[in-house]
């Protein structure tokens, strides 16, 4: 039943929707008019018959572009200047078809004496020219940019003027010059009508977009070309061109018309603008006209002719020296583009110095004609400034380096940013004075620089090649000899001599070696206890990562830690020992139960700190391995807390999960009393340095005596500030003593234990879990 009611419905709509669309319908209608106009004429001319018959098509094609264009405007939303056009064409068809049709009436009425209405008659059509003239000039165009609009108008004027000429010679002056007497309201109407092809023509010739279809505009400023052929033909053949006038031509206009309709009501925006061809189409069209002037009789009418050419030629001429400017201004505008372009691609967008590119280029030339001195400058701990300060601040201080670098350098060498913080200056003249400019170099960075006022240093690699040496072993000269400032401390630089690459290659072979390690599996995780110092029990661990090396044997971790630092392995192999940490404190708690471990920590680097993905890291292997957050410690030092915003924030969020954060030999740095108002720490551990020597009576130097006092300075605070601490380093129980007399209660050191294998950590457990059970 229900797709029974659905299928009548279908069918009743299908059968009340109309078959044809609005403007279609109109087109047709208008086009079987014309069409029926132009068959009876043709019959007429055969056949014969009344005359008066030519006057119905004319009226009846104006009333149904009439009719097309109220049907528009009623349907169709559109923008109020769009509106106002259509209007204007409502008024042009109106008009026409009225004038037309009382002219019709008088034309049956005073049948077979030629017709003849008042001159009032012709007010209407005329209105109507005047109305779609009206239209046409002031339809909007959607052009915005003045220059374009100037350039237009001119381009407009010269096709009205070219236009015009044309008519004038084939329509307007034969019709003037014509024995037959026409009417001077006629002659006047059909003038309007060619000033309206003329007006429209130029017009519509230039449309880049509007609220109006453009081929809708052109297609009514062309529905004038009815009047224009009558009026050309009117002017050879008189009044015998009356019947075919009217019967062939103009039911043609309102079809354009009717057109114009349909293309309006489909209209969906504008679309891109073509090229303007009409101006020089216009001049072409001029010499028609103005060669058969010059040949034939040199009357009014051929001096108005070759007034118009001129004033054609004037403007195009005009036009052409504009667009002449306009090319020189887009040529110039072109080669500074083009320049500035080629400076971008040679040159460091943010310090305006040489960059790597331009340097390569620049010294590849100076070896290929004789020898080159080449100095890689690098700032000391930019990255400090950059996670300390914010990129902003890091930014500005580089600007403000390479205007220090610029002045020093002057015009003894070229300076270049290489990428980074990383500078460098080729040198071409033997006659300059490489370590008096290396001096200056120094000199103008070492101070304060930027509007920060930041303190920086730098440090310098020189090396120096014969001509043909190739460009890359140069660079590799330069930055080993910066290695080997860096490696003797900051604010240094380093000339290159043979031999000293090969502590470079052995360092890049050892972090190769390193990166193979760490897949290979070779790296453990051992374990040194935490100690109660009153009960002797073993209540957390910390751990350390040793290397079992198949060639070397075991590898110290002073000596492999900072080469992952250098190669930021450090990131892989801290992921390694965190989830070993978590997995394996998680097993002993379930061998031995919730309350045998206290603390499992180990330790974090500054790069896993700036690692984004390491609070993700260390949710993960809580949640893989079901340690519970506030059992894991993550022990780090104070240089690696005090590294900006961004590593404050991480440990803020470490916190916020539960994990807790111990601050591992604490005392040594810089501010480690202001680092526990800002830092989340829950332990305090004491450095090894101020255990030392901590179980004299009376201290042999005031070294010793000093340490002894952060000793107890240090515990005292962590009490005020609720924190646990730890005391590193205790090599006999002296020592332990004197710390529990202190009040610490925790501790760390070979006397208590040694760093071992999970194996001997599970023993001790073990051996806890026996005695207290006895």
């Amino acid at each position: 039943m229900t797709s029974t009611v659905t299928r009548r419905t279908a069918d009743f709509q299908r059968m009340t929707e109309p078959r044809v669309s609005p403007p279609r319908r109109y087109v047709q209608a208008t086009a079987a008019v014309a069409g029926l106009s132009a068959l009876w004429y043709l019959g007429h001319l055969t056949l014969g018959g009344p005359s008066v018959l030519a006057y119905l098509g004319g009226p009846l094609a104006s009333g149904l572009g009439a009719v097309a264009v109220f049907a528009l405007l009623r349907t169709v939303p559109m923008a109020p200047a769009a509106r106002r056009f259509w209007w204007l064409i409502f008024t042009l068809e109106a008009g026409v078809a009225l004038g037309r049709a009382i002219q019709a009436g008088y034309a049956f009425a005073a049948y077979p004496e030629p017709p003849a209405p008042p001159a009032w008659v012709s007010l209407f059509s005329t209105g109507g020219l005047i109305a779609a003239i009206i239209a046409i000039c002031f339809v909007p165009l959607g052009e915005t940019v003045r220059a374009e609009r100037w350039k237009r108008a001119l381009d407009r004027t010269i096709a009205f003027y070219g236009c015009l000429t044309l008519l004038w010679f084939t329509a307007l002056q034969p019709l003037i010059e014509s024995d037959d007497a026409w009417p001077l309201r006629s002659k006047v109407t059909i003038a309007l009508a060619v000033v309206m092809i003329a007006a429209g023509i130029a017009r519509v010739a230039f449309v880049p977009g509007g609220p109006v279809d453009r081929v809708a505009v052109r297609l009514v400023a062309c529905s004038g070309l009815a009047a224009a052929a009558y009026a050309m033909i009117a002017g050879h053949a008189g009044r015998s061109a009356t019947t075919p006038g009217q019967a062939l031509l103009l039911p043609l206009g309102p079809l354009l018309v009717t057109l114009a309709v349909g293309r309006q009501w489909r209209y969906t925006g504008a679309r891109p603008q073509r090229e303007a061809w009409l101006p020089y189409l216009a001049v072409v069209a001029v010499d028609v006209p103005l060669v058969a002037t010059v040949f034939g009789p040199m009357n009014w009418a051929g001096r108005v002719v070759v007034l118009l050419a001129v004033a054609v030629t004037l403007l195009a001429s005009l036009r052409q020296f504009l667009a002449y400017r306009e090319n020189q201004r887009l040529i110039r505008e072109q080669r500074i583009i083009q320049a500035r372009l080629s400076h971008d691609a040679t040159h460091d967008g943010l310090t305006g110095l040489a960059n790597r590119s331009l340097f390569r280029e620049r010294l590849a030339g100076v070896l290929a004609a004789g020898p080159a001195t080449v100095i890689i400058v690098d700032l000391d701990d930019f990255k400090t400034v950059n996670d300390s300060l914010g990129h902003h601040v890091g930014d500005d201080l580089l600007v403000a380096v390479a205007g220090a670098l610029r002045d020093a350098v002057g015009g003894d060498g070229l300076p270049a940013r290489l990428g980074g913080d990383e500078f460098a200056v080729v040198v071409s003249d033997p006659r300059v004075g490489v370590d008096d400019l290396v001096h200056r170099i120094g000199a103008v960075l070492d101070g304060s620089l930027s509007e920060h006022r930041l303190l920086i240093h730098a440090s310098a690699g020189v090396a120096t090649a014969a001509a043909g040496t190739p460009l890359d072993h140069v660079l590799r000269d330069a930055d080993t000899a910066l290695y080997a400032a860096k490696q003797r401390g900051k604010d240094n630089w380093v000339r290159f001599t043979p031999g000293m690459e090969r502590p470079v290659v052995a360092d890049a072979q050892f972090g190769a070696d390193l990166r193979r390690g760490l897949e290979a599996g070779e790296f453990r995780v051992v374990y040194q206890p935490l100690v109660d110092l009153h009960r002797n029990r073993v209540i957390g661990v910390e751990a350390l990562v040793r290397w079992a090396h198949p060639a070397r044997g075991l590898i110290s971790p002073a000596e492999f830690i900072p080469a992952a630092e250098r190669t930021g392995l450090i990131v892989p192999l801290g992921r390694f020992v965190l989830r070993e940490t978590c997995r394996q404190a998680a097993a002993w708690l379930r061998e031995f139960g919730p309350g045998v471990l206290q603390k499992a920590g180990p330790n974090v680097s500054v790069r896993q700190l700036h690692d984004p993905g390491f609070v993700d890291d260390v949710r993960a292997a809580l949640a893989d391995s079901g340690l519970p957050g506030e059992l894991l410690v993550l022990e780090l030092t104070e240089s690696a807390v005090l590294r900006g915003p961004q590593v404050s924030r991480t440990l803020h969020e470490l916190h916020d999960m539960g994990v807790r954060l111990a601050l591992d030999d604490f005392g040594t740095g810089e501010s480690s009393l202001s680092l526990l108002r800002a830092f989340p720490a829950s332990i305090v551990k004491l450095d090894k340095s101020f255990v030392d020597g901590i179980e004299l009576d009376e201290p042999d130097t005031p070294e010793a005596a000093a340490r002894q006092a952060v000793a107890r300075a240090v515990i005292q605070m962590a009490g005020a500030l609720d924190l646990d601490t730890v005391a590193e380093g205790i090599e006999n129980e002296e020592q332990a003593e004197r710390l529990r007399r202190l009040g610490y209660s925790l501790g760390q050191g070979f006397h208590l234990a040694e760093p071992m294998h999970p194996e001997h950590v599970t023993r001790m457990l073990a051996g806890q879990q026996d005695d207290a059970a006895a």
